[in-house]
């Protein structure tokens, strides 16, 4: 059974990997070979002692493990290339489907680079003699197999969380716990690592050593210096708590196949905040429509509350990141607004993949783009614009930096319209499709191809963006050169203009090409998943 499931998954990948895809995948094996190569080096170069070699490395392997779990969350979704419901039908034992699934897991770029990383621990061990290489070794393949089970049972229980009657108010806690497990890790990354080095950190690394990211690390030393029952009692506990992933998971797996399935609405009681103010806000037309219906689809699909929210986080981690890192001047943190925009963007920019073969509605009304394109972009802006413009008009003067108004006002707007703009060029041009969530129990699953991971789109989106904010930078920072506050603060007006000027403009170009290649554009959205 696992080598069928494994060569069905190569079969599949190799059959479907094309062009942007392909390039997506490379580019993030070749970053993920740098940083396994950087772990490789921590367990080969002198340090000033044992201890700080085995706290760097469990550190270290926390890290990686913790990013195993935190990246699927991050970027809406993970490889789901075989889903349970695929075998439902099968006279398959749920322990059995899990093994072989798990078996498949390992046929990947991400595990083929960890697997890189935790052959660190062999590289360590052979420092150490030929008892610690062979611990080494063995921790190696464990430890990969525990990352993957840990992931594969988190992100199962998640999507068995999200499809509940709380799963709304679980997905934004959620998305919250995600965004702070965010800032615990790049904190760590930033700061802790001179900290642990100088040993003045051993609250966090006896935190570490308990894991079992770290008991690997710990074995290693232990056989080293001959207690052999530590090393040998860590060998067994990792062989039992991998059996209980294992169990879990197979649990879940049971659940995932045999409950209904996951039909893309929340059943919270209760209507969305729109549907009561949204009349006396919204105009009377179609325009007005369109946007009453994308707020009440952000609102009860949880796939794009997930995906809206989790990319919100993501601005709050990158903005108070380096408050946390020891600097004393919170410098990002007056910028927060500005960042949830951008991230808020990334994700969210692809609504016709989102809906499927439900763009065939819009195709048959003549003359429907318009207002289509319009009340997305308008349902979009309304959801962004009012948390991210109340932390542009607070945060800098709450945080006592009253000079960050100028730049804050003005990229503000600027990236609103910008953002509008491009999330409707992202939807039309690169627009690919989302498993349909009738055959899929998890709102998380993305077939293995979740927006944030495709690296065609998050350039273009980079891009489109520098370009929306640059007469605000080039204002600011041409103010700031000649010592002229006015110059700095027109670039609030400039923001707006621009902003404005690219929502309608970008907004336009999106409306003409679902108009001429609306039928091409829905044969990508309603590709066979």
């Amino acid at each position: 059974m696992v080598g069928v499931l494994v060569r069905l998954k190569l079969r599949v990948l190799r059959n479907s990997l094309r062009g942007r895809q392909l390039a997506g995948m490379l580019i993030g094996g070749g970053f993920g070979l740098l940083a396994a190569a950087g772990t490789i080096v921590l367990a080969i170069a002198p340090v000033h002692g044992p201890q700080v070699t085995v706290d760097l490395m469990t550190s270290v392997y926390a890290v990686w493990v913790l990013g195993w779990v935190l990246a699927p969350i991050a970027t809406g979704g993970g490889d789901d290339t075989l889903r349970p419901e695929h075998f439902s039908l099968l006279p398959i034992g749920r322990r059995k489907l899990a093994v072989g699934l798990l078996a498949a897991s390992f046929a990947g770029v991400a595990a083929v680079v960890s697997l890189f990383a935790f052959l660190g621990l062999f590289v360590y061990g052979v420092r150490l003699g030929v008892a610690p290489a062979l611990f080494g070794l063995g921790f190696a393949l464990l430890q990969l197999a525990f990352a993957v089970l840990l992931y594969r049972v988190v992100m199962a229980a998640l999507g068995a969380l999200l499809t509940s009657r709380k799963g709304k108010e679980l997905g934004i806690v959620l998305v919250a716990l995600t965004g702070l497990s965010g800032v615990a890790l790049n904190y760590a990354v930033n700061s802790l690592g001179p900290a642990i080095a100088n040993g003045t950190v051993p609250g966090f690394t006896g935190v570490v050593h308990v894991l079992p990211s770290g008991w690997g690390t710990i074995a290693v030393r232990a056989a080293a210096d001959g207690s052999w029952g530590t090393a040998f009692g860590l060998l067994a506990a990792m062989i039992a708590v991998l059996a209980v992933l294992l169990a879990a998971w197979g649990a879940l797996l049971a659940r995932r196949v045999t409950t209904p399935s996951f039909n893309g609405a929340s059943r919270a009681r209760g209507k969305a905040p729109e549907a009561k103010t949204g009349r006396r806000i919204l105009p009377a037309t179609p325009v007005g429509a369109v946007a009453r219906k994308e707020l009440r689809t952000w609102w009860r699909d949880a796939r794009r509350r997930v995906a809206l929210l989790s990319t919100l986080i993501v601005g709050l981690v990158v903005a108070v990141v380096p408050a946390l890192s020891g600097g004393s001047q919170p410098v990002m943190v007056p910028y927060l607004g500005v960042a949830v925009i951008f991230f808020a963007c990334l994700q969210s920019g692809n609504l016709y993949g989102f809906d499927g073969s439900s763009l065939w509605h819009t195709l048959v009304v003549p003359g429907a783009e318009r207002a289509d394109v319009r009340g997305r972009q308008l349902a979009w802006a309304l959801i962004v614009a009012p948390v991210s413009l109340l932390l542009a008009a607070v945060l800098p003067g709450a945080l006592g930096k009253p000079g960050a108004y100028p730049w804050v006002l003005g990229l503000a707007p600027a990236l609103l319209g910008a953002g509008a703009g491009v999330l409707m060029l992202q939807s039309v041009f690169l627009a690919f499709p989302l498993p349909d969530q009738r055959r899929s129990s998890s709102p998380w699953s993305s077939g293995g191809r979740p927006g944030c991971s495709r690296v065609l789109l998050m350039f273009a989106t980079m891009l489109l963006m520098v370009v929306g904010v640059l007469p605000v930078l080039v204002l600011g920072i041409a103010g700031a050169v000649a010592d002229l506050p006015v110059l700095q603060w027109l670039g609030v007006p400039a923001g707006v203009a621009t902003g404005a000027l690219l929502a309608w403009w970008w907004g336009a170009i999106a409306q003409r090409r679902l108009a001429t290649h609306g039928p091409e554009l829905l044969a990508t959205v309603s590709k066979e998943r």
